[in-house]
């Protein structure tokens, strides 16, 4: 079967690498950590950020980019967006002319505010697709019902891609609007924050309704600027994606954003997981990106003075819920 390198073990990378290699794809994961890939390939278990499972034996985890990438068709990267670039300047030099990667990482670059899509085009310049949708690690890893969308280049023929992941619980849909699929992907993790600071605060459900609501419109306005099809908002990458990060207790993002509205403050509670919450630093570049195509977020833009400008969460709230009445639509 074909060779898959898996670039990144955190909990997202391990539990598909886990799928793949329990379809008898010959995979092999790659972790930074030196202690992690001995503990992988020893023990069969990853308790730094899955703990609680059993890994397949077929898994085998390195630490050499070159030994991962070596005879690799297939690469799918779950490294964190803000270190997919340091990581694959490296990963470049061993990747075979005709391979395909494979993201499934969900953020925007600080700076050059690109999509994880864009940061390989132009790092390492290969075909790329984007996998994408509602899923936690933990249910995937238990086998539980999952379904999530492929987004390739029209002129690429996903079908492949697509037998590759499937199985029979999880799921996988084609699409060609890679850009929709990355800005739902990136920017339900800065309204997930919302919706646990909605949380934290004991607001109630009604409030994190009208949260996930008009979170979802700004999605759709910035997408749509950015030249997304606004139909991809309603699919698994969009809505879908955005309801599970937005209410699931196993939302990085929305814990995050409890654990604000509580009183904890930023530094403590990144200090005290080792799981990147990947809304933190999206949420700075989804609020440059609204200001540099003009698009009106309002809870982008709480979010982000929560977060970089130490603004108190119940006085985010209250901003948003007294600004100028207007028309829904």
């Amino acid at each position: 079967m074909s060779y898959i390198a898996v670039i990144g073990a955190g909990s997202w990378g391990t539990a598909l690498a886990c799928l793949l290699a329990e379809k008898q794809y010959d995979v092999s994961l790659w972790a930074l950590e030196q202690e992690l890939v001995d503990e992988i390939n020893n023990k069969g278990t990853n308790s730094f950020y899955l703990p609680g499972h059993t890994l397949p034996p077929e898994l085998k985890a390195t630490n050499s980019l070159e030994d991962a990438l070596k005879k690799t068709r297939f690469v799918l990267n779950v490294v964190p967006t803000q270190f997919t670039r340091s990581v694959f300047k490296e990963a470049v030099d061993y990747l075979s002319a005709d391979a395909v990667i494979v993201t499934a990482s969900k953020g925007i670059e600080q700076g050059t505010l690109l999509t994880v899509s864009s940061i390989l085009k132009e790092v390492a310049d290969r075909k790329t697709a984007v996998l994408s949708g509602p899923s936690f690690a933990k249910e995937v890893m238990q086998k539980y019902p999952t379904a999530v969308t492929l987004a390739t280049d029209k002129n690429f023929d996903s079908l492949i891609l697509q037998e590759i992941f499937t199985t029979t619980y999880f799921r996988v849909y084609t699409h060609t609007d890679i850009i929709g699929v990355e800005i739902g992907g990136a920017l339900k993790n800065v309204i997930a924050i919302a919706s646990g600071i909605c949380d934290g605060l004991g607001l109630g459900h009604s409030a994190r309704a009208a949260l996930i609501t008009r979170g979802l419109a700004e999605i759709m306005r910035l997408g749509s600027v950015m030249g997304a099809d606004p139909r991809t908002f309603s699919g698994l990458s969009g809505l879908g994606d955005l309801v599970l990060t937005c209410t699931g207790p196993l939302s990085r993002n929305y814990s995050v954003g409890n654990n604000l509205g509580k009183g904890m403050k930023l530094d403590d509670i990144i200090s005290s997981t080792k799981s990147v919450a990947e809304g933190v630093a999206t949420s700075l570049s989804a609020f440059e990106l609204a200001q540099k195509h003009n698009v009106e977020m309002p809870i982008v833009e709480q979010v982000y003075k929560v977060l970089y400008k130490d603004k108190d969460p119940k006085t985010a709230v209250m901003e948003l819920m007294n600004r100028a009445l207007k028309s829904e639509f």
